[in-house]
């Protein structure tokens, strides 16, 4: 492990002596190379070797993560490969390597999470992973043995452990959809049969690695959020229902909040991490405060507090039950309230109260105006 460490902190330093932060990608392991070994944390606790799959004739460690696209358009196809050679002594497993204190909210926007371990057991429980689920992203020692380019990347190893293939899964990086060519399929077809593999190498599509030297990129991230202007416009009942019609082609979350109401306040943030996940693709979040109009300028401070830069407005009326129909006949009346709006006005969802942040970032990101998938 002191070896593995100092292989990173290394790396590290000629990263920043190459350009401040540039990165040189790692050597992809060669094909005929002997597998590095590894020692890694796996989803329910136990720790994983190579030594754990010393039964397999075949071995195939796949580098893959959490959030991106690519890599939950190849989850299916995983489960589906495990299962298929799960007699004929193929052990698959995944590792992910990103660095989760390295990714920019915004290069969440087709997820529900991130790549911490933590989320990793929640996506794996999700989806129901029938193979090893590691985590090396600490000191990511084991993808700077391997040199994986891109989430997925396929390594192939023979009975010795000798690396007989490395890249792309197949040719189709969607979830749907019949690849003309199924490299890796293909590969443990042959080496089941004891016959060299055809196709030993090819290049890989997906998310870049998320290297420990790209954390700068995360506070750039939110050095620019602070630039970002903050407004909190007035409106009326004609401009809420207008809202609430959604004629724009974007999902569209709405939160009625108020700086009194504890709940409103506390939940506020996970408003915001929506936002910068979500805002590049068809997505907005609008807040709408319940302040009465003369605590404008409060409600405005809190705002720029959070660095609201999305849509923000402020009722203009004192008539509560106003606002209320306004925004849903079927809501009470209690604070917070949140609705999100498909185009043309269809109300998928209504919660009177705090929301559940994992449970909304998930059915933002299923919604058919989103999709997890490129």
């Amino acid at each position: 492990m002191r070896i593995q460490l100092s292989v990173l902190r290394l790396f590290i330093l000629l990263a920043s002596f190459s350009g401040g932060y540039a990165l040189a990608q790692p050597a992809t392991l060669a094909t005929g190379s002997a597998a590095p070994d590894f020692n890694l944390k796996n989803v329910d606790g136990k720790n994983y070797s190579l030594k754990s799959f010393a039964d397999a004739n075949v071995l195939a460690i796949v580098f893959t993560c959490n959030h991106c696209p690519t890599a939950q358009a190849y989850e299916d196809r995983l489960i589906a490969l495990t299962s298929e050679f799960k007699d004929k002594k193929v052990a698959v497993l995944a590792i992910s390597s990103n660095d989760p204190k390295a990714i920019r909210l915004d290069e969440l926007g087709y997820t529900d999470m991130g790549d911490t371990f933590d989320e990793m057991q929640l996506r794996a429980k999700d989806k129901g992973y029938n193979f090893p689920y590691l985590y090396d992203g600490d000191d990511q020692a084991t993808a700077l043995a391997y040199g994986p380019v891109a989430t997925p990347h396929i390594f192939i190893f023979d009975k010795e452990r000798k690396l007989r293939y490395t890249g792309r899964i197949d040719d189709v990086e969607k979830p749907t959809g019949t690849p003309k060519n199924r490299d890796a399929h293909n590969a443990i077809l042959e080496l089941i049969a004891g016959k060299p593999v055809t196709v030993a190498t090819t290049k890989t599509f997906g998310c870049s690695m998320k290297w420990t030297t790209k954390e700068h990129n995360v506070q750039d991230e939110e050095a620019g959020w602070a630039k970002e202007p903050v407004s909190l416009e007035t409106i009326d009942e004609a401009g809420i229902k207008e809202l609430i019609s959604n004629k724009s082609d974007k999902l569209r979350l709405i939160n009625v909040w108020a700086t009194w109401c504890g709940p409103c306040v506390t939940e506020f943030p996970d408003f915001m991490q929506m936002h910068h996940m979500y805002r590049n693709r068809d997505f907005e979040f609008i807040s709408i405060s319940a302040d009465t109009p003369d605590k404008k300028g409060k409600a405005l401070k809190f705002l720029q507090g959070k660095r609201a830069s999305n849509k923000n407005f402020i009722f203009q009326s004192e008539d509560k039950y106003k606002l209320i129909e306004a925004i849903d006949p079927k809501w009470q009346g209690a604070l917070p309230y949140t609705i999100l709006v498909e185009p043309g006005g269809k109300i998928v969802y209504a919660q009177q109260g705090p929301i559940d942040p994992k449970k909304m970032k998930k059915i933002v990101v299923e919604n058919k105006y989103l999709g997890r998938f490129y």
